[in-house]
């Protein structure tokens, strides 16, 4: 938006402001008139103009006298103040520049001098504004928890803020141009999440892939995981192009929606069963009431208090789940022999019958960077989805463990149910992401959103893949899962 400079004239005499209005009426100025010194005041203190033109000889408070007081006023310290006078003696110039003048065009004035003595004014003027504001953006940003960059077209960063070279690992006490590219810098602290989104970088991908983009340094046996989200936005006006890049720290949000997801498995795994044994009990009870024999009256009684104390515990493993640190932050990993098991308490679960796994004998005794719960919440959600988007919800689901690198073991869970298209197979571990309006949708809003396991795979330096099956109908989830060094696997 156009800046219009504001110029107040203080002057009791008619003909000297009407004269001044006819040189500065057409020159693109807002004219605003006082007809004495406490008027002027009154209008500089409302209005904070750009310049003052006043007049030194007027009666009562003169030039001088509201000078000085403008002077005074912290708000109107800095405005530039012409003085008008029709005296030209040394000693006049010397109390003008005394109470704080910054120029003088004596009376009659020259129409051209004139002129030129304020839009010098005004031309510094704007300078020391946009210094102050520059002065004040600086402040902001470089106070901002975010981290800001601004990197050219070749990807070399030209400015970073403190808390982006905090972020990047560099010496936030230079103020000197940051050397280097921004991918190549990211890289040697950070994996790219996900990785199909950075293909463009740094821009936006428009093949219907909406997925944020996120920077992950993943969890160490000394360090916590953390996230950085990252967003672009292209320069419009800079003759050299460039991008603006803004990192912001989401850990805590990642965290608090993986937990959120976490902690209705946990409730639903543990209550459902219990609550399920009670009730059973208690409905044949009640339906049959006294004709029922007394030793089925005793049974039931006692598979119901079973299932009560059931349900007490499974309360006590909720309450601990709530107050123990999260499950990738457990610094005991998940030995894959026991897979197995895990798998067919969640399958007995959601009630799929046809679920078969094969892993090498030579992988059983491999230890994975995930912890137990981890790898059970990532199974859950995947064999909820496989079951929840078959067409009779009653799926085959072949599980397959296999060597994919030195360093990473492949988990492979392969379903007959319905392929994804590729705008859902590149949405498939965006958060809340729904792949079918119609579909069942028990969870509002979560649908095909695999978030949660990416964001537990990720952040122990693992990768997640999804897509459809090519000798049949369905689906295969691909987690790349980190093996655990020997020091990270606990007792």
């Amino acid at each position: 938006m156009t800046h219009t400079n504001t110029i107040l004239i203080i002057d009791d005499q008619l003909s000297a402001r009407e004269t001044l209005k006819a040189v500065l009426f057409d020159q693109g100025y807002n004219l605003v008139f006082a007809i004495n010194g406490i008027e002027g005041l009154q209008k500089a203190a409302e209005l904070l103009p750009d310049v003052i033109i006043l007049d030194i000889m007027m009666p009562g408070m003169d030039g001088f006298e509201v000078c000085d007081r403008l002077r005074n006023d912290p708000r109107l310290a800095e405005v530039p103040i012409i003085m008008l006078t029709s005296l030209d003696d040394l000693d006049t110039r010397v109390r003008g520049l005394d109470v704080g003048a910054d120029d003088f065009v004596s009376k009659p004035f020259n129409r051209v001098e004139l002129l030129a003595r304020i839009r010098t004014i005004t031309r510094l003027n704007r300078y020391r504004r946009l210094m102050l504001e520059r002065t004040k953006f600086d402040w902001v940003v470089d106070q901002s928890p975010d981290g800001y960059l601004l990197i050219a077209d070749d990807d070399s960063i030209t400015y970073a803020n403190t808390q982006a070279r905090l972020f990047l690992g560099l010496n936030v006490d230079d103020s000197e141009s940051v050397t280097g590219k921004f991918l190549e810098l990211a890289r040697m602290q950070y994996r790219y999440e996900p990785q199909e989104a950075w293909l463009t970088w740094p821009e936006v991908s428009r093949r219907g892939l909406n997925a944020p983009r996120y920077l992950v340094r993943p969890e160490t046996p000394t360090a916590n995981v953390f996230w950085l989200q990252v967003e672009t936005l292209k320069l419009p006006t800079s003759p050299s192009g460039g991008w603006v890049v803004q990192l912001r720290d989401v850990t805590a949000q990642k965290i608090l929606e993986r937990d959120m997801r976490g902690f209705h498995m946990m409730v639903s795994h543990k209550l459902r069963t219990p609550l399920a044994g009670i009730l059973g009990s208690l409905k044949l009870l009640a339906q049959s009431g006294a004709s029922l024999p007394q030793d089925k009256v005793v049974t039931l009684s006692q598979l119901a208090l079973e299932n009560v104390e059931r349900l007490y515990h499974s309360m006590g493993d909720v309450l601990e789940f709530l107050s123990a640190p999260f499950a990738t932050r457990s610094r005991i990993k998940f030995k894959l022999a026991y897979l197995e098991k895990s798998v067919a308490e969640i399958s007995a679960n959601f009630e799929i019958d046809f679920v078969t796994i094969s892993c090498p004998p030579e992988l059983k005794d491999v230890y994975i960077a995930l912890s137990e719960r981890a790898l059970e919440l990532s199974l859950w959600e995947i064999l909820e989805n496989a079951k929840k988007f078959h067409p009779q919800q009653a799926p085959h689901v072949e599980i397959v463990i296999g060597r994919e690198s030195t360093r990473h073991i492949s988990l492979k869970v392969i379903d007959d149910g319905t392929g994804l298209s590729p705008e859902q197979l590149a949405n498939i571990w965006t958060p809340y992401y729904q792949g079918d309006k119609y579909a069942t949708g028990e969870i509002k809003g979560m649908g095909l959103g695999l978030a949660m396991v990416a964001s537990l795979v990720r952040e122990v330096g693992g990768e997640c893949r999804a897509f459809n099956r090519k000798d049949k109908s369905g689906l295969v989830v691909e987690l790349l899962l980190p093996v655990a060094e020997e020091n990270e696997v606990g007792n």
